[in-house]
């Protein structure tokens, strides 16, 4: 494959990403247009990814680029690519907190392969890119994609599996607001995983089956009521972790109240996020979510949002 660069200096900006929309557990995620992490990436003489330095994650993350989701994906993009000679620096900042729910490993991973993919003419798919941050999902949280593919595709996307053609963009239903809370408690993605049944009985399998069914026909038809009946509709994976989401129960009922249509459990946790059909009712419905959590003295973040239809962007800092 012949390469040629078109950029010394690339700069991508990925999402955070709302996973299972509730009832569509591993399979549902949508793109949201903050938070988002900030990849900047510079092409170098050496082979291979250095990872320069990182910010925003209070020490947390590795350096070593081979520890590191975002390392893992980069070297993935220059095998892909077949980059012999040079390769790339990155730099990181965390605008989404660790163990959030929030995606934060697969927005490091999208960065990026995006910013190495931009870096060497942009041969790549967005589509192809996916296997990458799959890749390096799998080195943290386990290999999955609904996270990864909004993050990449933009918008609401379905996940039927881990290839490129397994992911498949949904319509987003005009006027979605989002409310989101960070509470500071950190629920690792393999914790929430382990808490989950091993089996269930058929009835509810069928039920769950009738949610994401109902989920999946309201996106499509743009019914937001409908659509934040059927998130509510999980009955397998939310009661299994709700114990490791403190105010859960609470954020729900005052987020109600404040006029949201829905409040969910954001991938793993311990983010909650609520569905609204206005801006305006998201404000109202922030300022709730901040109230239970002041009220529980626990501290928090909150993030009036909407939909990132685009998904991760990039830009040329220098040619």
């Amino acid at each position: 494959m012949s390469v040629m660069p078109t950029a010394r200096i690339v700069e991508v900006f990925a999402p955070a990403t709302i996973a299972n929309l509730g009832a569509g557990f591993d399979i549902l995620g949508m793109a949201v247009t903050e938070p988002y992490d900030t990849i900047h990436a510079e092409r170098v003489t050496e082979p291979g990814v250095v990872i320069a330095g990182i910010t925003g994650d209070e020490g947390q993350l590795s350096l070593e680029s081979d520890k590191n989701t975002a390392g893992i994906a980069a070297k993935f993009v220059l095998d892909q690519l077949r980059i012999h000679e040079g390769g790339v620096r990155l730099r990181i900042h965390k605008g989404l907190p660790l163990a959030s729910g929030l995606g934060s490993s697969a927005a490091s991973a999208v960065g990026a392969a995006i910013a190495v993919n931009a870096l060497f003419g942009n041969t790549l798919r967005r589509q192809e890119l996916i296997p990458a941050c799959v890749e390096a999902e799998g080195a943290v949280s386990g290999r999955h994609a609904d996270n990864v593919a909004p993050a990449l595709l933009g918008g609401i996307v379905l996940v039927t599996g881990l290839t490129p053609e397994d992911s498949s963009r949904l319509p987003v239903p005009d006027g979605i607001a989002l409310a989101l809370v960070t509470p500071a408690v950190a629920v690792p993605t393999a914790e929430a995983r382990a808490v989950l049944p091993k089996t269930i009985p058929l009835g509810t399998f069928v039920k769950q089956s009738a949610a994401v069914a109902q989920l999946v026909s309201a996106i499509y038809s743009g019914d937001l009521l409908r659509m934040g009946q059927a998130m509510e509709g999980d009955i397998i994976v939310e009661p299994a972790r709700e114990h490791l989401m403190p105010g859960l129960k609470e954020v729900r009922e005052a987020a109600r109240k404040a006029g949201a249509l829905a409040t969910i459990i954001s991938g793993a946790g311990p983010t909650l996020c609520s569905l609204c059909a206005t801006s305006n009712v998201a404000r109202l419905v922030s300022e709730a979510q901040a109230a239970v959590y002041a009220t529980l003295g626990i501290s928090a973040t909150t993030h009036v949002t909407t939909p990132s239809l685009d998904g991760a962007t990039s830009r040329i800092v220098e040619p």
